[in-house]
């Protein structure tokens, strides 16, 4: 699964890791997170946030 910055703050979410303190279980990939999630730093929506290309 692939991981995602924050364009604003830098934040990356961390399939393996998800953001529990948001709700977001371990194991959930981006794509399957609801729409209305925000950046846990930052608090922007998810439009806010590229994939990472490693």
């Amino acid at each position: 699964m692939d991981k995602y910055i924050c364009v604003v703050c830098s934040y990356v979410y961390d399939p393996e890791v998800g953001d529990p303190d948001g709700g977001i279980a371990p194991g959930t990939s981006f794509e399957d997170i609801p729409d209305d999630w925000v950046c846990p730093l930052c608090g922007v929506g998810k439009d806010s946030f590229e994939k990472v290309v490693e």
